[in-house]
């Protein structure tokens, strides 16, 4: 009895640790009103959360294997990842960029073509445990001191509040990703859809299936994941900015 009462306190003690050392990135398939969907959710207080554009030549990376082989020499390696805003045929970011403290491009803060300058768009903004959705022109005011930061539109919610410019009789239908956060900027949700969506039905998804305040659009039909806990490594042609979490090649 002792030695049973022994072995199942060693595994409640490894599952526990197991847990822990799994981190907080966590990847999974949910639906929400007949779309389906692809998350992948961060605990900022745990995980590394960081951009990536360019190796240490300069060059862009524009594929999750060359931050993988870049990582490795690190002795890390990629918990999970994704491209993370729009860029110029060159893969330089459309608007804002910060990496490591290094500004690589200005804010962007005027309305212009496309979906970028569907005015409001925000910033993504990584700061030391916690991370950001931030409308642009608040994110102006407030200058935030960002480790990481990357420009992209629309906001597809602003404060609960859906993009006012998008129609739930749109037709527009497209493959999306973006990014939403909580009000304390604790919890960080990763979102791909696995059929076309329209920009009304992914923002509810947002607010009224995640409950996020703040969410912004990354991208269209050139959106990919990287999520090896759930087998999801998408192919694809060169990416610009990618944002990932970063794990010890031990975990």
């Amino acid at each position: 009895m002792i030695r049973r009462a022994a072995g199942i306190l060693a595994l409640t003690v490894a599952v526990i640790l197991a847990a822990d050392r799994a981190g907080a990135v966590v990847c999974r398939n949910v639906e929400h009103d007949s779309n389906r969907y692809t998350l992948c959710e961060v605990d900022t207080s745990r995980e590394e959360l960081r951009l990536f554009l360019y190796d240490a030549e300069g060059r862009p990376y524009g594929q999750f294997r060359a931050v993988n082989d870049a990582l490795a020499a690190q002795g890390k390696r990629l918990a999970f990842a994704t491209n993370a805003g729009m860029y110029h045929e060159d893969r330089s970011p459309v608007g804002h960029y910060v990496e490591d403290g290094r500004e690589y491009h200005r804010v962007v803060p005027g309305p212009g073509p496309g979906n970028f300058g569907m005015l409001p768009n925000g910033v993504f903004c990584i700061r030391p445990d916690r991370a950001d959705v931030i409308e642009t022109r608040r994110f102006l005011a407030e200058q935030p001191a960002c480790l990481h930061a990357t420009q992209s539109g629309p906001m597809l919610v602003i404060d609960g509040e859906l993009h006012p410019r998008f129609l739930p009789e749109s037709t527009s239908r497209h493959i999306r990703n973006g990014v939403g956060s909580s009000a304390d900027g604790r919890r960080v949700v990763f979102v791909i859809s696995r059929n076309t969506v329209t920009f009304h039905e992914f923002a509810r998804f947002f607010r009224d299936g995640l409950g996020l305040p703040n969410a912004l659009y990354f991208d269209g039909s050139i959106s990919r994941l990287y999520a090896p806990q759930i087998g999801r490594n998408d192919p694809g042609r060169a990416m610009g900015p990618i944002v990932g979490v970063v794990e010890s090649r031990e975990e």
